[in-house]
């Protein structure tokens, strides 16, 4: 491409930020990208956490304990921790498309073939081999997305990215509960078997579409003018520039922010695990029966965490400030636990409890990623992010796992639920002692 003199009437006119409106510019981007990867992560996140519905019928068809459900559940996050940072890197060598095309198909084959599960060790392996293809699908998004939009917008462009969270909790539910209560008897397979398959399917097409529908940068979004192209990347150049920002990947390896970041989110995701994998036991420990009915209800708390996601994302925004509406929402989440698990007997207040808690955990998420946002950038953004994200996710498996143990050990849910919300309060504790305000 041939360069434009800064001194050329036409390069400044045209080529320069000040000659468009970023507003509508920015509004355009998050109108073209955000809808679609939202629908992404929601196959994604449904393709997850279905077997938190299959678990009502399979574990007695298979004869699983639910120590076997709680290892199996978040075995998941092994494989994702081992290739998550490996497949960011990759990202930023080959482009967001290919790799999010390649995740989202070998995704959707691996959830489909749970469908023919029959002995914990074949659980273990698909659920284990589900984490590895899913690996850096939601980091290479958080990254993605840098290539887009500057720090100032990412809560809220993160925060309407992670109703994807809630969004897939609300419907997810629902649609399960459809099809496990639909497909029971239908021809040779067991309602949780269609389950997975049913459900796989939308996402070997979507992985398609990723090819013919994203942009790998602004320089190649045809729905935006030269100008709008241009004032868009320079932007995002100056920004990267910044003396504070860490550009390699053995500078965020280094740097003690990186891992503070990856303690405090492995806290928060804790939460998350929690709400996914146990929601509908949850549910119907308190009492409430049929599976349709389950899925239903297990919406409520996801609708609920949406509304607080969006609000606290762009609120945070608003007020420039991340280490309170990361910590305040962590400290809810703590506080809802704690009642869900005290209440099991009483189905109305323990929803309540479950409400509240998700209404925490959820809202937690878009800020939180703003605060490594604030100081990584190049590779030590696509490294540092997918490190914090991988590590974050190990509580996937000790949440799930642990909830399992302790139910097994003591028959009820209200142990694990404490213990997830010692990890909420210590996320909590984490963001206000050490992350200073100039850092968030």
């Amino acid at each position: 491409m041939t360069s434009t003199s800064a001194t050329s009437p036409t390069a400044t006119s045209i080529h320069t930020p000040g000659a468009v409106d970023m507003e509508v510019t920015y509004k355009k981007i998050a109108w073209r990208l955000i809808p679609f990867l939202v629908f992404l992560f929601v196959l994604a996140w449904i393709d997850r956490v279905n077997v938190g519905f299959a678990k009502l019928q399979m574990l007695q068809d298979l004869q699983f304990s639910e120590a076997i459900y709680g290892l199996g559940a978040g075995i998941f996050f092994i494989g994702y921790f081992l290739f998550e940072v490996p497949s960011n890197l990759l990202l930023e060598k080959i482009g967001a498309r290919k790799t999010l095309a390649r995740i989202t198909i070998l995704w959707g084959l691996a959830s489909m073939a749970m469908a023919y599960v029959t002995t914990p060790a074949s659980f273990y392996v698909l659920r284990f081999l589900l984490g590895v293809f899913e690996a850096g699908f939601f980091p290479g998004v958080v990254l993605y997305l840098t290539y887009w939009f500057p720090a100032q917008r990412r809560a809220r462009v993160n925060g309407l990215f992670m109703t994807s969270f809630a969004i897939a909790g609300a419907v997810g539910g629902p649609i399960a509960g459809t099809i496990m209560s639909q497909m029971e008897g239908v021809g040779h397979l067991a309602n949780w078997q269609w389950l997975f398959i049913l459900e796989g399917i939308p996402s070997l097409i979507a992985g398609v579409f990723v090819l013919l529908y994203l942009p790998e940068k602004p320089a190649n979004a045809k729905w935006l003018s030269v100008a709008e192209q241009q004032a868009v990347t320079q932007a995002l150049v100056a920004e990267n520039t910044s003396a504070s920002k860490h550009l390699s990947f053995k500078d965020a390896c280094s740097n003690y922010r990186v891992w503070l970041c990856a303690a405090v989110y492995f806290c928060v995701v804790s939460g998350n695990a929690t709400i996914a994998f146990w929601t509908p036991s949850i549910i119907k420990e308190i009492g409430i029966k049929g599976n349709l009915q389950i899925g239903l209800i297990s919406a409520i708390p996801f609708i609920a965490g949406t509304l607080a996601m969006i609000w606290n994302g762009i609120h945070s925004d608003k007020t420039g400030e991340r280490r309170m509406h990361s910590a305040i929402a962590t400290l809810i989440a703590s506080v809802g636990l704690i009642l869900t698990g005290l209440t099991l007997g009483n189905a109305v207040m323990a929803l309540c409890a479950l409400t509240l808690a998700a209404i925490g955990i959820l809202a937690a998420f878009p800020v939180f990623w703003s605060i490594p946002a604030a100081f990584l950038a190049g590779t030590a953004a696509a490294g540092g992010i997918a490190l914090i994200n991988s590590i974050g996710n190990l509580a996937g498996f000790v949440a799930p796992y642990m909830i399992g143990a302790l139910k097994t050990s003591t028959g009820s849910l209200s142990s694990g639920l404490y213990f997830v919300a010692a990890l909420e309060f210590l996320a909590s504790f984490l963001v206000v002692v050490f992350v200073k305000k100039t850092q968030a």
